[in-house]
């Protein structure tokens, strides 16, 4: 049976922390993250702006989740082969182009789940504007 100590809690959320250093770190480092992060940025404002019901927004929320998850584990996997391969390799080579394409499935996912929510709400508005 584990004991609930204070040494414990204190671990506990200094486990947040090191999450959040690695997010940041990845935020700084990585260009995709960055594009990633606003392009999530544009869709929440978009939903705001068309006042998109709770579940298009958990959609959204799901997508948007996936794809900055995919980066973030991209970056890990990136990092780990550099640091253990630092010379050009073929399995190095493999290993990283598959964690990128992860990313790419999970962005067009994104893409997909976006035109699926947005597709009607944008398709009304502009009919708003031609009547």
């Amino acid at each position: 049976m584990v004991k609930n100590t204070a040494a414990g809690h204190k671990k506990f959320w200094h486990s947040f922390r090191f999450a959040a250093h690695g997010i940041a770190a990845a935020f700084k480092s990585e260009l995709n993250m960055k594009v990633h992060t606003a392009f999530a940025l544009v869709v929440l404002l978009a939903a705001a702006f068309f006042r998109l019901p709770v579940a298009s927004w958990m959609i959204l929320a799901v997508a948007i989740t996936l794809v900055l998850t995919a980066e973030l584990l991209n970056t890990a996997i990136e990092a780990t082969i550099d640091l253990v391969s630092p010379e050009l390799h073929p399995l190095a080579k493999k290993a990283k182009d598959t964690a990128a394409g992860a990313v790419l499935l999970t962005a067009v996912f994104a893409v997909i789940a976006g035109v699926y929510v947005f597709y009607h709400p944008v398709m009304d508005w502009i009919a708003g504007f031609m009547s």
